[in-house]
């Protein structure tokens, strides 16, 4: 069979390469030069950026993964526990090194809060039942219908798994003080909604990165986009780049041509792990979309974000690997994110400076700062704009470090909505996918096989499980295999 992957970022590549170990012939179209989607990498001026993804939570499912083709991790590239895991800034001689180790997490909450020691153990218990249910069990399921749920194992601890508590109320029955109240909610930005619309069954996501630790491919994330494009290439995943797809021709139900700006090839199935909502509305026939316009806008979707990829010239003082400035209001920013839906008065923003851990990314003495700021999507994010944005986090930072970096930066590059809407078709400039609210979990979120086009099936942010690289890789798995099933393999 000869199956077409639409889009390269981590759900294409996990489908392409599993596919094509069952003896499939797959092509995978990639509409910018290089592979990673997201997870793209740049390289200016003796910089190496890491584009998207730089959080390396879960090492158990790339690990998993790797797996499947007879391979560990370490036959890629080096992963580095990262001390501290991060740092999180409340002011300006006010910060949290958060320890790698669980225990002296503990005493550091006990510093700060009399008693949350015990309540962070406690709270880490439900957390790890809820990481191994959901990891090794619900998320690799294709989402098709609620009888998948119904094996025991699930229905005996449906209630610790908390899938219909609020995450906010679930952390502040353990927790009193707001620093360490933002300190476990900071995960569920991932997730892309305000903690009081997220279920508490997320909170996996604080044992992913309190327990479990926060992690560090050397070389970068584009380490871990060369490991998957190696497999890919050895199972025979044939790769087309530069190639847009501008059609998915449907007859009878089923997809039987992919065109693109160069090619046209007869396919017997295809895996669309670029934007879904792009692959309905822009290249399907109006009669095969499952989904229409309105739904897509009633739809609660992730942050999009400003990015700044910036190389100084100097070591910079006080950053670490992860810094995250919580220093000025958390539920103001999320409100403007998700319900006024209008650039930020007062951000918080994420600086990025890998060159901390690895000497590789940057120039001797030089740094690597990735400057991120969540904003809601749909924005318009004109040159004057990122401009203001850029003066008011430089400052911030400046009165964080001490340092007045502007003479020193020898390279900048913005990236905002309208770059994820022109590089990857994002519907309005998401930069992570819908969001993990109650009904835009597991059966509620669009479909992974479409229900009007019987050979075509969906992988990614948009589709089941969720926004992420570890959901995405499981995401191209289960698409994979769904269609395998379909194919009678």
């Amino acid at each position: 069979m000869k199956i077409a992957v639409v889009g390269s970022g981590f759900a294409g590549l996990s489908a392409a390469a599993i596919l094509a170990s069952k003896g499939q012939e797959v092509l995978l179209f990639e509409k910018n030069s290089d592979l990673g989607g997201r997870a793209r990498k740049m390289e200016k001026d003796g910089f190496i950026f890491d584009m998207g993804p730089s959080w390396y939570w879960m090492p158990d499912v790339f690990e998993k993964y790797f797996n499947i083709f007879g391979n560990t991790t370490s036959d890629f590239y080096e992963l580095k526990k990262l001390e501290p895991s991060f740092t999180v800034i409340y002011g300006k001689d006010d910060f949290l090194d958060i320890p790698a180790d669980f225990d002296e997490l503990c005493t550091l909450f006990e510093s700060i809060e009399k008693g949350s020691a015990s309540q962070l153990k406690k709270f880490m218990i439900e957390a790890e039942y809820k990481y191994k249910v959901g990891i090794n069990n619900l998320v690799y399921k294709p989402g098709n219908s609620l009888t998948e749920f119904l094996s025991m194992d699930i229905l005996k601890g449906v209630f610790r798994l908390q899938v219909f508590s609020s995450f906010s109320e679930h952390v502040n029955q353990h927790f009193k003080n707001p620093k360490l109240r933002a300190l476990m909610e900071f995960p569920v930005l991932f997730l892309g909604a305000m903690p009081r619309d997220t279920p508490a069954l997320y909170s996996l996501m604080n044992f992913a990165g309190l327990k479990l630790g926060t992690w560090y491919p050397m070389g970068g994330f584009g380490k871990v986009v060369d490991a998957f494009h190696k497999i890919c290439s050895e199972q025979g995943v044939q790769f087309f780049t530069s190639e847009k797809v501008q059609q998915l021709e449907v007859k009878a139900g089923k997809i039987n041509r992919i065109h693109t700006n160069k090619y046209s090839e007869n396919v017997d199935a295809v895996v669309g792990s670029a934007d879904y909502h792009h692959i309905e509305n822009a290249l399907l026939p109006s009669n095969a979309r499952n989904y229409s316009e309105s739904y897509w806008d009633k739809k609660t979707f992730a942050p999009s974000c400003l990015i700044f990829y910036m190389g100084i010239n100097k070591k910079v003082n006080k950053l670490r690997h992860h810094n995250l400035f919580f220093d000025e209001d958390f539920n103001q920013h999320a409100v403007e994110i998700y319900k006024d839906k209008k650039w930020p008065e007062k951000p918080l923003f994420y600086i990025c400076c890998p060159s901390k851990t690895d000497h590789t990314v940057a120039p001797v003495g030089s740094e690597n700062l990735f400057v991120l700021m969540p904003i809601a999507t749909g924005l318009e994010d004109n040159e004057e704009t990122r401009e203001y944005y850029y003066k008011l986090l430089m400052e911030r930072l400046k009165n964080y470090t001490g340092d007045d970096l502007t003479d020193h930066v020898v390279y900048k590059q913005s990236y905002s909505v309208s770059n994820f809407v022109e590089d990857y078709n994002a519907y309005k400039g998401n930069a992570y996918g819908l969001a993990n609210t109650l009904f835009q979990t597991s059966v509620f979120k669009p479909k992974l096989r479409s229900p009007k086009v019987s050979n075509l099936f969906f992988a990614g942010q948009l589709t089941v499980p969720g926004p992420g690289v570890p959901p995405s890789i499981i995401s191209g798995q289960v698409a994979a295999n769904e269609l395998m099933k379909l194919l009678n393999v």
